[in-house]
């Protein structure tokens, strides 16, 4: 097996022990992130009925940034889903990184929600 098959093997591995434990309620709704090389996407989750109440993307036409794959875009990401959250009447959510290693721009877009309101 080469390296890159490795890599993405380990992270699946990753994304389902975390969703094992990680669901997403309607009283605490899923905070669900998924990041590429380019961009960072973040959308809360019910997983009960299966809906997605909002979600942030650093495509989004409102979102107005320079370099989209940094931490500062990350952490306008984190600022931008707490306030739709908080519109949505969302105070509490489960953080769930998809297997993704909680630093970089995962912290900084976790830092950032934290700070506009939302708590998990």
């Amino acid at each position: 097996m080469d390296k890159q098959k490795g890599k993405a093997l380990r992270q699946i591995r990753r994304r389902k022990r975390v969703r094992a434990s990680v669901s997403g309620t309607p009283s605490r709704p899923r905070l669900s992130i998924y990041k590429s090389l380019n961009h960072m996407y973040a959308q809360i989750i019910d997983d009960l009925s299966g809906k997605t109440i909002v979600s942030a993307s650093t495509r989004d036409k409102g979102v107005s940034m320079g370099k989209t794959g940094n931490a500062a875009a990350a952490a306008a990401i984190g600022e931008s889903i707490a306030k739709k959250a908080a519109g949505a009447g969302i105070k509490q959510v489960a953080f769930d990184r998809c297997g993704f290693r909680y630093h970089g721009r995962v912290k900084a877009l976790a830092d950032a929600a934290r700070k506009g309101g939302l708590e998990f």
